[in-house]
């Protein structure tokens, strides 16, 4: 009875140990294939992820249309004053880096006329009004499928129009610029988030350099903002 007991004992031994090697090299099989199958995932999503950034990058055009805000000097000894503005883009790309940029905006303002300026009275907060007409280029050196950075260097004239809130006077009166066109250039960083491959929310800070004069002269005026909107993608680039 003791040795059917023990042999007994052995077979349940045997059979238990039997069983752990087998659970375990299936287990070890299994923790195999889903790390394979997770490799072969993640590698599938990557080439995904590829071909929607080729394919976002690769428009021939894009349209951008906005507004936002500029800081401007409106005149040689006034203070700076606050503008909205509007803000339209046309792009043309040779490749998905480099771009041909055509660039217009308005901005709108109430200038702050020089304080010991007996005119002040008559009109205090006189309106004026600058549109920007400008082509250059621009080079997306960051291109990723949520998120494109570019840089843009654009020129062309300025047409500003500092006496028509000046209820009868002249701009330069008010001690604002004169009124005409003058040469301005502007540089932009450009940020893109892509909502879709041919649509994306836009944000543009902008450095804006013009050239306006008054009667005595004139310099530089260093003018800082921003534009945000929306960008639309089309066409191919072949």
């Amino acid at each position: 009875m003791v040795d059917v007991r023990k042999s007994l004992a052995r077979v349940v031994v045997f059979a238990l140990f039997a069983g752990l090697l087998v659970a375990g090299a299936t287990s070890a099989s299994a923790q195999k294939k889903q790390r394979r199958a997770r490799r072969e995932t993640n590698a599938s999503r990557q080439a995904r992820i590829q071909r929607t950034i080729d394919y976002t990058y690769s428009a021939k055009y894009e349209v951008f249309g906005g507004g936002g805000f500029l800081r401007f000097r409106s005149g040689e000894f006034t203070q700076k004053n606050n503008e909205v503005s509007w803000a339209a883009q046309a792009n043309y790309f040779l490749n998905p880096k480099f771009s041909v940029v055509g660039d217009a905006r308005g901005s709108f303002g109430n200038a702050k006329p020089i304080r010991d300026n007996n005119f002040n009275i008559q009109a205090p907060h006189p309106q004026i009004n600058e549109y920007n007409f400008m082509g250059g280029v621009g080079y997306r050196f960051y291109a990723k499928e949520k998120v494109a950075v570019s840089v843009q260097g654009v020129g062309g004239v300025g047409w500003g129009i500092f006496s028509g809130g000046a209820k009868g006077l002249t701009g330069t009166q008010l001690g604002l610029w004169s009124d005409g066109y003058r040469p301005m250039f502007a540089g932009n960083l450009v940020v893109d988030y892509n909502a879709y491959p041919n649509i994306a929310i836009r944000l543009m800070p902008t450095y804006v350099a013009t050239l306006f004069t008054s009667p005595s002269g004139g310099n530089i005026q260093n003018n800082i903002g921003f534009n945000a909107g929306i960008v639309y993608r089309f066409g191919h680039q072949k």
